[in-house]
């Protein structure tokens, strides 16, 4: 479908759709060798995933040499976290990046480099390693936690976050009209939300039995909220690339290809479905 409304109407771009979706099926893909064989295809996948993100956020931020190796330290914190996983120690996954990494990540910008950008620097990389590293890990936490049903709850989640950021494009290259954030992302409107809205809770509804042990009902507020975080993750990622890359537009426009604006939506929606299907059902 994509490749045929691209040739029907080349004037409209469809170039961030088309980046989505080929994410959409190489993570698919990714999920399903994972289902057939072993989950730590998924979660060695996944941690490549989370670096490549990291580092490109890293990229737009406008650094100095002091920064170096704090930057390394963030690396470096991308496997430990992903072994928690691997251990199945939810209690150390949960608390790493949040409470020790913040706790201990200033000490490299501390030591023999005096305090000017100090918080800048350190704040920055806590962000960045709270978004691309500690939400896209629970991706991989969920056939940890449950091996019966986490490589279908994965898929789910990641097709309907995906779906739902591909009917917002389209919806609002077609007839949306309110930008909700025009300085930030003018592809962001309230008619593409609003139709995106209701798609994905729609399909939701109707794939929850086939993928989930979800009944259809909690699968219908399951697509409302993946519809919603997804859309806050997208918007907010769209306002930090315009807020870092002020006056460097070329580098923008590289960026709106990478890595980081593949997973924006996921980084958010990944978390909030986790910690959802922790709280209400038992075989998490």
């Amino acid at each position: 479908m994509y490749i045929v409304i691209n040739k029907i109407q080349p004037e409209k771009d469809y170039a961030t759709i088309g980046v989505r979706i080929k994410t959409w099926w190489g993570m698919f893909f990714i999920f399903c060798l994972a289902t057939l064989f072993n989950p730590v295809v998924s979660l060695l996948s996944l941690m490549a995933l989370t670096f490549f993100a990291l580092k490109e956020y890293f990229s737009m931020i406008k650094t100095k040499k002091a920064d170096r190796r704090l930057f390394l330290w963030a690396y470096l914190a991308i496997p430990v976290q992903f072994y928690w996983i691997y251990t199945e120690w939810y209690g150390m996954f949960i608390v790493f990046i949040p409470l020790y990494v913040f706790l201990f990540l200033p000490i490299p910008r501390l030591i023999n480099k005096g305090t000017v950008g100090f918080l800048r620097s350190v704040s920055s990389t806590q962000w960045g390693l709270m978004l691309m590293v500690f939400g896209l890990s629970h991706l991989a936490y969920f056939q940890f936690a449950t091996p019966q049903y986490g490589a279908g709850l994965v898929m789910f989640l990641v097709v309907l976050t995906q779906l739902n950021d591909v009917i917002h494009h389209l919806a609002s290259i077609y007839f949306g009209k309110r930008k909700i954030v025009p300085t930030a992302n003018p592809n962001l409107t309230w008619e593409g939300f609003a139709c995106a809205f209701l798609i994905t809770a729609g399909v939701s509804y109707l794939i929850s039995p086939y993928l989930t042990p979800l009944s259809p009902t909690f699968g219908l507020v399951s697509g409302m909220l993946i519809s919603l975080s997804g859309f806050f993750g997208s918007l907010t990622v769209s306002v930090l690339k315009r807020d870092l890359l002020i006056g460097d537009d070329d580098k923008f426009v590289a960026l709106k290809k990478s890595y980081l604006s593949r997973v924006d939506s996921l980084a958010y929606t990944s978390p909030v479905f986790f910690h959802m299907i922790r709280y209400f059902f038992d075989f998490m």
